[in-house]
């Protein structure tokens, strides 16, 4: 079929994770801690979760992308800043002794695998960055609720980096309202 093709021009060539200028801490644990790795598979894939994150920040990049490509470039800096997160709570929970099955596990070890119904997928442009902004605020307090559960400094410095940069999305978010 012969004709004009539709084609997006919006190029992510060169793209890079878009978080704090700052160093990660050395991913290491005091010792396996199977409650806490259960505590960060609910950040890892729980409805609040990085691998949410990721999905519903690809999914606004990809629907803006045509029209609205510095804002699709900025939202994909963010997910890549989101899968550096995931993957450090992977090594984590590794570490911990847990497991990596997409499956957010409560205290008492039932789980619930991760699903898209976790998402929030508006149309417009701006509720997607305001829902995106109240996602890292949920983000934010999870992680600082987790973190007055673990009583590993090795693991808690982790999440305190990882909120600095959950705290920068804010800001750029709330910039590109």
């Amino acid at each position: 079929m012969e004709g004009k093709c539709l084609e997006n021009t919006c190029s992510f060539a060169g793209g890079r994770p878009i978080m704090a200028d700052l160093p990660y801490p050395p991913i290491r644990v005091r010792g396996e801690n199977r409650r806490y790795a259960d505590l960060l598979s609910v950040d890892y894939c729980g409805s609040v979760s990085e691998l949410s994150a990721i999905t519903q920040y690809i999914n606004n990049e990809n629907r803006l992308s045509l029209e609205q490509c510095t804002i699709a470039k900025t939202l994909l800096g963010i997910a890549m800043a989101e899968m550096m997160h995931l993957q450090k709570l992977g090594e984590l929970i590794v570490l911990l002794g847990g497991d990596i099955d997409f499956t957010a596990r409560t205290c008492n070890g039932q789980g619930k695998m991760w699903t898209p119904a976790y998402l929030t997928i508006p149309v417009c442009m701006k509720k997607m960055i305001i829902a995106d902004i109240e996602a890292e605020r949920a983000a934010i307090e999870q992680y600082e609720a987790h973190m007055k559960m673990i009583q590993d400094d090795c693991v808690n410095a982790v999440l305190k980096r990882i909120i600095l940069d959950e705290e920068y999305h804010i800001m750029l978010l709330k910039k590109l309202l």
